[in-house]
């Protein structure tokens, strides 16, 4: 699942693939789920040839094969693309691997990691991690830019990259969204991903790399997330930070359940039980809170509890219009309403159309 693990140790530590089994002989990395596209690999092997550098060592430290390499479509494990990773960055000294105008030498993940660690808030991390990154390599360009609700890190390349796009974009999207999930302990759910190149054969390994909408032959790369995270608190100190560089690996891995952001976890509760968007006390105690700090921290975070269930309840109805043939009294009780009409005055206040209209249309 994880293309790269990006910061690096702040010591050597031995290479993933001398591990052995209590026989002595390698683990098989072959075992687990195979989710990673071997595209990744064939980006790493050209910016070995590019160097005139032999990549045969590393692909066999990962229990990689020719023929594996020649499968359009084919995929390795999570261990397998740490091992092979591991021995490209130390052989090339390059943890950017060739995607960069620069090299990037050993370490130079974890120190923009470190520079980043003290920033008060989110936001002020990731635009310190942005602006460090280029001081490393011009090219590409990294920036986060806010608008309105969502804040956006884009990536873009001066010069063409060629057959190290996809390892360029894919690699650096996952780890600094990996990063910052990190330093808040938090979710960041993707609003979206663009990515400058045609969707590629392995398209279905896609949905393991990127949880969200995808936008291929675009511009640039880039990803986006709910702009009210970038207001949250690092939650990371220097010990945990010497714990995270020692195997980066779960940066780009790990699966956060919990969500920091109110907003995010209203919306999940309002989805999955009408019932709450009828009453604040229950919707308080499911999150665990009092009603009075429900509304109030939903009010720091630039929100109100009337506008979420809007628009939960909007999208619930528009999608039970456009899926079912539901009559509109039934849908009107599925997203919370107790009459038919003030359902119809509230979608006609949404929307400019009455329920029934917009179906039709």
């Amino acid at each position: 699942m994880s293309p790269l693990p990006h910061a690096a140790p702040s010591a050597p530590t031995p290479s993933p693939v001398a591990a052995t089994t209590t026989a002595g002989l390698p683990h098989d990395l072959r075992q687990g789920p195979a989710l990673t596209p071997i595209s990744l690999v064939r980006g790493m092997v050209w910016a070995y040839q590019r160097r005139g550098r032999d990549p045969s060592d590393a692909l066999a430290a990962a229990q990689i094969t020719p023929q594996d390499l020649a499968q359009p479509t084919g995929t390795i494990t999570a261990a397998q693309m740490e091992a092979v990773s591991y021995a490209a960055m130390r052989e090339l000294d390059d943890e950017g691997l060739g995607c960069f105008a620069r090299a990037l030498p050993w370490g130079s993940y974890g120190l923009l990691a470190r520079a980043s660690l003290s920033a008060p808030t989110l936001g002020v991390a990731l635009k310190r991690w942005c602006r460090h990154h280029g001081l490393l390599t011009p090219d590409p360009a990294l920036a986060l830019e806010t608008d309105g609700a969502s804040a956006r890190i884009r990536l873009r390349w001066a010069a063409d990259p060629g057959p190290l796009a996809e390892l360029g974009a894919v690699s650096v999207l996952r780890n600094v969204h990996g990063l910052a999930a990190w330093f808040v302990d938090s979710r960041l759910p993707l609003r979206g991903v663009t990515l400058p190149y045609p969707a590629p054969p392995h398209l279905a390994a896609y949905a393991h790399l990127f949880d969200a909408p995808l936008t291929f032959d675009a511009p640039e790369a880039s990803l986006t997330i709910d702009a009210a995270y970038l207001a949250l608190p690092l939650r990371r100190d220097e010990g945990a930070m010497r714990a995270l560089l020692q195997r980066a690996l779960p940066l780009t891995v790990r699966s956060y359940r919990r969500d920091r952001l109110l907003v995010q976890r209203v919306r999940q509760a309002l989805r999955a039980s009408p019932d709450a968007m009828r009453n604040a006390e229950a919707l308080a105690a499911a999150l665990h809170t009092s009603v009075r700090t429900l509304h109030r921290q939903l009010r720091d975070e630039g929100a109100t509890l009337q506008s979420l269930k809007d628009e939960v309840r909007r999208q619930l109805a528009q999608d039970l219009l456009r899926r079912t043939a539901r009559p509109i009294k039934q849908i009107a009780a599925a997203v919370g309403f107790r009459s038919e009409k003030s359902f119809i005055r509230a979608f006609r206040d949404w929307t400019g159309q009455s329920p029934a209209a917009w179906r039709e249309g």
